[in-house]
């Protein structure tokens, strides 16, 4: 029996397979045959996705595109980025088919669904869209040649965009929530991009091919649907582990969960859920909460300097953002998903997620260098070094970290209950929702 293998592998040196699939496929330039080559593989920092590259031997055509290969997100996203230097221009960019693409001071956008789905750097972006203006120019000159000089103008903006004399905004704006824009200082926080993540609406959903249960009919065989409310009963849960087929989140191969609501004291109940993966080894275990959205947002800080803080019982919605002010980290709520461990526990599951991204082939010995150091940190505050705040931000109010004080709050552990905005109403989608729904 040959050895199981994740779906979705990195790409190392050491791997003598990476199992790229060639396909015969028909060439749309000259309607003979050529391959597509398919190659399954993860982008650290980000996902896993599918790289696709056809060629065609009698004509000589060649094309490349990327498809996301994970679960699609619930929610779209929005990434505002503040061009300022040339370091910027040559950010990487993860682009699905969904993203639009927008340049806020000349008021220039790239809609959704006019290229592929591509990995490539906000200057090539710039590029492209120079190089489809200039395509047809010669034959505006002959037929219009007031509106030619006017793209030859808006051409020469763009083309001054790329020397970064005065800072711009590139917007990425994609329903799927599947694209993306690098962080050279990562793990740090990057102070010149800002990520909005929203609920999609009903056109949205059916844009990306996603209808609910009373849309598409009955549930057809072979097809995996979400748990629908009122499956399980209220019994079901508290009575006895519940399984469920799925996909493991690291490799992408077939794999069972296990759920079950569980009582948190002097806090209330939640979902526990538990995933291994046979062809992996990837374990994972996801919290969420059994009781919906609280009316508050809650804010906890909570400061660790020693093994008793270092102990505390945490529970991190899959709402909740997370930030080490100490460390200039910020982790987002959809990095580590909902756990609920200790503090030490999280602080283990930050590292090991940056640890497994650290030694890339294609990483600068600077970035390597950086990343070394960073998590070098997280032995310190483990080993009682380091005494930093950790701070949980959850907007949703379902996130709590144990207090060492019989009655209350202790002196290292701060609660804030406080009123959301319109922004963390719209990442909950509770803005077309009355305040009596939740």
């Amino acid at each position: 029996m040959s050895e199981k293998r994740p779906i979705f592998r990195d790409l190392n040196a050491d791997d003598p397979e990476p199992e790229t699939t060639e396909i015969e496929s028909l060439c749309m330039n000259c309607q003979a045959n050529g391959t597509t080559r398919l190659l399954l593989t993860k982008i650290p920092f980000y996902k896993e996705i599918v790289l696709m590259s056809f060629s065609c031997d009698e004509c000589g055509y060649a094309n490349n595109e990327i498809q996301p290969g994970g679960q699609l997100p619930d929610k779209g996203i929005q990434i505002t980025l503040n061009v300022q230097t040339g370091r910027d221009l040559n950010r990487q960019v993860v682009k699905s088919d969904f993203a639009s693409v927008k340049i806020v001071e000349l008021e220039f956008e790239i809609p959704s669904k006019s290229h592929r789905g591509e990995v490539t750097t906000i200057e090539s972006i710039i590029n492209r869209s120079i190089s489809d203006l200039e395509m047809d120019q010669p034959v505006r000159k002959i037929e219009n040649e007031e509106l030619a000089q006017q793209i030859d103008n808006f051409i020469d903006k763009l083309k001054k965009l790329k020397d970064v004399e005065t800072p711009f905004t590139f917007i990425l704006d994609d329903i799927s929530g599947n694209s993306f824009i690098e962080n050279p200082n990562a793990p740090l926080q990057d102070l010149h991009c800002t990520v909005k993540h929203f609920t999609r609406t009903k056109e949205q959903d059916h844009e990306l091919g996603i209808f609910t249960k009373e849309e598409v009919g009955e549930k057809q065989s072979g097809i995996l649907y979400p748990i629908e409310e009122g499956e399980f009963s209220l019994e079901d849960l508290e009575g006895e582990v519940l399984q469920f087929g799925t996909n493991c989140n690291s490799c992408g191969s077939p794999c069972e969960t296990n759920m079950k609501l569980t009582n948190i004291p002097h806090f209330k109940e939640v979902v526990i859920m538990a995933t291994v993966c046979d062809t992996c080894g990837n374990r994972t275990n996801e919290v969420k909460s059994g009781s919906g959205v609280e009316p508050l947002g809650v804010r906890i800080e909570v400061d660790v300097s020693n093994k008793n803080d270092l102990c505390r019982d945490l529970l991190k919605s899959e709402t909740c953002h997370l930030r080490i002010p100490q460390l200039e980290l910020e982790v987002g709520p959809s990095a580590l998903g909902g756990r609920f461990t200790t503090v030490e526990g999280l602080l283990v599951a930050v590292k090991d997620q940056l640890s497994e991204n650290i030694f890339q082939d294609s990483q600068a010995e600077e970035d390597k260098d950086r990343l070394a150091s960073f998590l070098q940190q997280f032995d310190c505050i483990i080993e009682g070094k380091k005494t930093v705040t950790l701070v949980l931000d959850d907007p949703a109010g379902n996130s709590y970290v144990q207090s060492l004080s019989d009655v209350g709050e202790d002196d290292c552990l701060r609660i804030t209950k406080y009123e959301r905005n319109f922004d963390q109403n719209e990442e909950l989608g509770l803005n077309d929702m009355k305040t009596e729904n939740y």
